[in-house]
């Protein structure tokens, strides 16, 4: 059997833009890319926490260390600057795969800074 699991996410980052006439997409620091391992024009799921509207999109890289998470497109009607997202990213695993299996979670401050970097096995995974 192979499951969809939870591969990384960054946690309570907070929007810095928006551009509506874009082709659509999340622009995200590539230092905040890099540490959550993820990949240019990689899925993502985006949970905003202040109006409790999910969407997937996919992620294209912004300056490094510039802190920018903007939402482009039809997604930049769906966050406002300043609201606080959860950006994920599923994988899908085989059985074999869940031993010693370890989502990357990456803390940011209210600059989009990363605070922690935390990698866990799940025991229950073993």
């Amino acid at each position: 059997m192979r499951r969809f699991l939870l591969k990384s996410k960054i946690h309570r980052a907070r929007i810095t833009g928006t551009e509506l006439h874009y082709e659509g997409s999340l622009s995200l620091d590539a230092g905040l890319m890099e540490a959550a391992d993820l990949l240019p024009y990689e899925k993502i799921e985006v949970y905003n926490i202040n109006n409790g509207v999910r969407f997937s999109t996919y992620v294209i890289p912004a300056p490094k260390y510039s802190g920018e998470v903007r939402l482009n497109g039809a997604a930049a009607r769906l966050g406002a600057v300043g609201d606080i997202i959860i950006i994920a990213s599923y994988g899908l695993f085989d059985q074999e795969e869940l031993s010693g299996f370890k989502p990357t979670l990456v803390y940011v401050d209210e600059f989009n800074r990363i605070k922690e970097v935390k990698r866990e096995i799940l025991e229950e995974l073993v």
